[in-house]
């Protein structure tokens, strides 16, 4: 039986990537993100009848229900949700943040993975599918300016495990994953574009890649139907823990 997987934040990095790795494995994939552009160039690359683009802001509960209701019938049975989609804004510590940057991460971080989580839930208990969260190490290690991502990122973490605990019983298997350094265009975001200021973070430090999580994802996705990892940390070999601070008199 061909699955589907249900892939947010779809138009660049793990969610592009992921889209390309599920479809290529014979999965159904509906992805999904703001870009049009991008999403066609996946059906494109993959065909109609393995790629449905649904192009709307996650944030825009009429507009994710409306693409709810539009899916195809083969794309309706969803198996997989991957919650991908998700942002940093701002690197500034939290007295001089952009409280615009807090609620966008909020609102797309938290209340729409929520909301989209909360509406195929039904779907998902009746098909024993998974739920692949997209959290960070940012939801378990603080850093100066991970203020808010962090936070919003912990809050994904944490209900993670809280969605496992309610979903006891009924096969439902859910996973969070917290990935650390990996190249995408998340720090191009995080920085309002400032693509130097990315090239000067990964420069090299050999990050992980959007293919080594997309690959990591397939993996916990195709596991037996026994099995649950309920949360899995990634970083390149090159990153580990940061060391506490200390302030000094002058």
């Amino acid at each position: 039986m061909t699955k589907t997987a249900f892939i947010t934040g779809a138009t660049s990095g793990f969610g592009r990537a992921a889209v390309d790795r599920f479809a290529a494995a014979g999965w159904r994939v509906v992805a999904c993100g703001r870009r049009a552009q991008r999403l066609q160039a996946l059906v494109d690359a993959h065909g109609a009848e393995r790629v449905h683009a649904a192009a709307f802001d996650l944030r825009d509960a009429a507009a994710l229900e409306a693409a709810l209701q539009a899916l195809p019938a083969p794309f309706r049975g969803v198996d997989l949700l991957l919650n991908n989609a998700g942002l940093a804004l701002g690197t500034r510590p939290a007295q001089h943040a952009s409280l615009e940057d807090w609620r966008t991460m909020i609102d797309t971080n938290v209340v729409a993975l929520v909301t989209l989580t909360r509406a195929l839930l039904p779907t998902l208990v009746e098909r024993r599918g998974a739920i692949v969260n997209v959290s960070s190490t940012a939801a378990k290690y603080p850093y100066t300016g991970g203020n808010v991502y962090g936070g919003t990122k912990a809050f994904v973490s944490q209900f993670s495990l809280n969605l496992r605990a309610d979903l006891h019983g009924t096969g439902v298997r859910v996973t969070t994953l917290e990935p650390g350094m990996a190249e995408t265009e998340f720090t191009v975001v995080r920085t309002h574009g400032d693509q130097a200021a990315s090239d000067a973070l990964y420069a090299g430090a050999q990050p992980m890649t959007a293919q080594d999580i997309a690959e990591t994802i397939y993996w916990i996705a195709t596991l037996p139907p026994h099995l649950n990892i309920n949360r899995l940390e990634l970083m390149p070999t090159s990153q580990s823990f940061a060391g506490f601070q200390v302030a000094r008199d002058a």
